[in-house]
């Protein structure tokens, strides 16, 4: 198998990118291909996370690439991070989901809503690797209504904040330095920076999954935390509107990271198509397997396309979170797709560790509902459309 495959451009996709991006996706490939690939597969086995690849993230500038260079930063475009987690998620979605909880979840809050102090801290940290940190909003309980949040943050006669409560499915609790957790408060919905060795704090990691077993995920327990406002309090959010702007930019590079888990499912099927011989010819001659690469490749290509345009509005301050909703709902089913069909296409071989699908379909599994389930993003979108909400 060829893993430095050029991505696949049918439209002349790349055409459409300048210089930085183009080094960008080019870097991550590389990287890809060089430290993921070749072992990614054996870590998803055993149910582990490849710790040693943090730093090596964090050398090349890949978590909050977009966040200003005055914070260590890379300060990059919204199209050229969407490219970076395309690359990333081609090696598998536990890379991405540790730079996207890094860079979107909790570096991206602290920039948006955090005092001077807390940026500065934090951020050089974080960019490099040094610092992880994870993001507290689902709870066993609250998925799709962060509303009903049960969390609660107390302040104190001190002016100190007691946090009590619990959250699940939270991406890199266990490796975190930090947890953002966003809890209730007299106030509303506010967010604090929890250091994770804080008395009070635990995070056992979550075993057993079928899904994303080469990403740490956990659960977060929080028994009388106290915290210092100064240190802990993001100053600069009230409600749920805050947890929900991050979110959007985590939806948002999942709408790429999803085309490059289908891009290398699709690849390796074209590429196996051409050397499995059946009936004395490779099976890519016969048109019922034609059929499955043109679609497969038709529906990639346009899912590049929203994609592109997406982060061009990003950067130009115009998008929607209704419109990062469209790209993450239609990109993750149509990669989910892709990666089914690319498994029939290669028959038993397509259930082995050898291949790639198996692996990437069962990742998109939790993709398809994680950062918004599929059902929810319909319904902004047609809300956005007809103008009337129809899950309240």
């Amino acid at each position: 198998m060829n893993i430095a495959t050029e991505i696949t451009d049918y439209m002349g996709f790349q055409g459409l990118l300048d210089d930085e991006e183009k080094l960008v996706r080019e870097t991550a490939r590389k990287f890809v291909n060089e430290e993921v690939l070749p072992i990614i597969d054996q870590h998803a086995q055993n149910e582990t996370f490849p710790e040693h690849l943090v730093a090596l993230i964090g050398e090349l500038g890949f978590f909050g690439p977009t966040l200003p260079v005055e914070y260590g930063c890379a300060g990059l475009s919204n199209v050229a991070y969407g490219l970076l987690m395309y690359e990333l998620e081609r090696g598998d979605s536990a890379i991405r989901s540790l730079a996207s909880v890094q860079g979107s979840l909790v570096m991206y809050p602290i920039f948006a809503y955090g005092s001077e102090e807390q940026k500065n801290y934090w951020l050089p940290r974080m960019a490099t690797g040094k610092s992880l940190g994870c993001f507290g909003l689902t709870e066993p309980d609250f998925g799709s209504n962060p509303a009903g949040m049960r969390t609660q943050a107390v302040r104190q006669k001190d002016g100190t904040w007691k946090i009590n409560g619990a959250k699940m499915w939270i991406t890199n609790g266990s490796i975190a330095e930090v947890a953002l957790v966003w809890a209730m408060t007299d106030e509303g919905v506010r967010g604090f920076l929890v250091k994770t060795d804080t008395p009070g704090f635990s995070a056992p990691r979550m075993k057993g999954k079928w899904s994303l077993r080469a990403s740490v995920t956990s659960e977060l327990v929080l028994q009388d935390v106290i915290v210092d406002e100064a240190e802990s309090l993001l100053p600069n959010c009230k409600g749920l509107k805050c947890p929900l702007g991050c979110l959007t930019q985590a939806r948002y590079g999942i709408a790429w990271g999803a085309l490059g888990a289908a891009d290398h499912c699709y690849q390796t099927a074209l590429e196996y198509s051409k050397s499995r011989i059946q009936f004395d010819r490779p099976i890519a001659g016969f048109q019922l397997q034609q059929k499955k690469l043109a679609e497969m490749v038709t529906e990639l290509t346009k899912g590049q396309l929203l994609a592109l345009q997406l982060g061009r509005l990003k950067d130009q301050g115009k998008y929607t979170p209704a419109q990062v909703s469209m790209a993450k709902m239609n990109n993750v089913q149509i990669a989910m797709e892709i990666a089914r069909s690319a498994r029939t296409m290669l028959g038993a071989n397509g259930i082995m560790g050898e291949y790639p699908i198996m692996r990437h379909a069962n990742n998109l599994e939790s993709v398809y509902t994680y950062e918004g389930t599929h059902d929810m993003h319909t319904l902004i979108i047609g809300e956005k459309v007809t103008g009337i909400a129809a899950y309240r």
